[in-house]
């Protein structure tokens, strides 16, 4: 398989989830963020939504590692249109509670006296039900009822549904779920990533495999998986690997668009899949102006339950590089936790987008030339009429265009000033244990400077 051609201790893109693989997005922190104010509040229903493959399984994997199992039980459900007795009976069977020939009421008397005892032990429940969109109304009933069982104040159970778009609808549109929808106390639904994610996601998670430089990707290619995925975390994986493949196969060690459009292409034609786009190029019209803009930061959220990031907070600025340089680790290479707080471990929730993730340099832009665009001519040419004075608007987009290109360059040297501050980092604690050869340099994914 490819992962022995390029030297890696495992499939970087499987579609198993694995919480090891964690790479949070801006829109999976957001709902990290969520998930940390709802449990603060411990009760009340937390609701998080997205497309097939928005990555709401590796969402609810990350959120169970960063759980104090000493303050929260976990009980997980993968509903298949479950009806309210079996339900009941398997959160029951969960708790420990022999069901078998007890009635409804005993077998509710029973879950009441298993959550108090789970109570007891200074803990709390938090039942996760996935694939919620498939449960019957009748089954969200009994939820809500379960929901209602206390002791001192305290609700007993609190309840995460993780579902599809169509279960979103469904509790914001119906008013035969008004009594649930009104105990929701955090709802958020996953995104695609953005284009500007993709380079990090794919280095994240060939770091994670052991990546040690082989294949390199240029700076085109991540625009062609963007384009060809629509930034799907699922969609990406499964084209990132066939890439790989056909790059073992064709010998190529350095990924570049053509290649990724031709295995799109394949993969359209196998699966006649709309997302998959063909090998035709897209219009390229000032490809680095497009990409200029920063991206907004998330909304800021300070819920009590999550502690310092592993990352710190990056600034963009030496100052603040210097100042966190000590406890910075790379989301690339690292796998370190700060202190417990109560109920969450730290999962590097900072709430400032460059805070995240290590936003590595995209490929330097080629100068721009200001040279005139009149073509030359010879001597005996006839004379050219009076040039006319340039048109404002022109000389105005030209300057805006220099300006935001000057800033793009600023952008780029404080994120390279990033990844050289973690990879110094980095080298100190080698972490995963992984015999560096004296004088290997692996290079950040995210210096994926030189396109095709």
């Amino acid at each position: 398989m490819y992962e022995t051609h390029f030297g890696l201790g495992e499939r970087p893109f499987q579609l198993t989830p694995d919480p090891r693989f964690w790479f949070e997005t801006a829109t999976h922190g957001k709902a990290m963020a969520y998930l940390g104010y709802g449990l603060a509040q411990g009760e009340g229903f937390i609701v998080i939504t997205g497309d097939v493959g928005a990555g709401k399984t590796t969402l609810v994997g990350h959120l169970v590692e960063t759980l104090d199992t000493r303050r929260v039980r976990v009980l997980h459900i993968v509903s298949t249109a479950i009806d309210p007795d079996d339900l009941l009976r398997v959160v029951a069977g969960q708790l420990g509670v022999d069901a078998q020939g007890l009635s409804k009421a005993a077998l509710l008397a029973a879950t009441e006296r298993a959550l108090n005892g789970v109570a007891r032990e200074g803990r709390r429940v938090l039942l996760i039900v996935d694939e919620a969109q498939a449960l019957p109304l009748a089954s969200l009933e009994e939820l809500r009822m379960l929901s209602n069982f206390q002791a001192g104040g305290h609700a007993l159970l609190q309840i995460l549904l993780v579902g599809q778009p169509e279960f979103r609808d469904r509790l914001l549109g119906s008013g035969a779920v008004e009594q649930l929808r009104q105990r929701v106390i955090a709802i958020h639904h996953l995104d695609p990533m953005d284009p500007e994610e993709v380079p990090d996601y794919i280095a994240h998670r060939l770091a994670v495999a052991g990546w040690t430089g082989r294949p390199d990707f240029a700076g085109d290619a991540f625009d062609a998986l963007y384009d060809a995925s629509g930034g799907v975390p699922r969609r990406l994986n499964v084209l990132a690997g066939r890439v790989l493949l056909q790059a073992a196969i064709e010998g190529v060690e350095l990924i570049g668009q053509d290649t990724v459009r031709s295995v799109a292409a394949d993969m359209a034609a196998d699966m006649g899949a709309d997302r998959i786009t063909s090998s035709q190029p897209e219009s390229q019209a000032d490809p680095i102006i497009t990409r200029v803009a920063p991206i907004a930061a998330p909304a800021s959220y300070d819920p009590p339950v999550f502690g310092a990031g592993t990352l710190g907070a990056l600034n963009g600025t030496a100052a603040g590089i210097a100042a966190t340089a000590g406890t910075l680790r790379s989301g690339l290479y690292a796998n370190g936790h700060a202190a417990p707080e109560p109920i969450v471990r730290a999962a590097g929730m900072d709430t400032e987008r460059g805070a995240h993730r290590v936003v590595a340099p995209p490929p330097a832009p080629e100068p721009v030339s200001l040279r005139p665009m009149a073509p030359s001519a010879p001597e005996q040419a006839e004379p050219a009429k009076p040039a006319e004075p340039a048109q404002p608007s022109a000389t105005a987009a030209l300057e805006d265009r220099v300006a935001r290109l000057e800033a793009r360059l600023e952008q780029q040297e404080a994120a390279l000033r990033r990844v050289l501050t973690l990879l110094v980092d980095w080298t100190d604690q080698d972490d995963r244990g992984e015999a560096k050869q004296e004088g290997a340099t692996i290079r950040p994914a995210g210096a994926w400077g030189h396109a095709a």
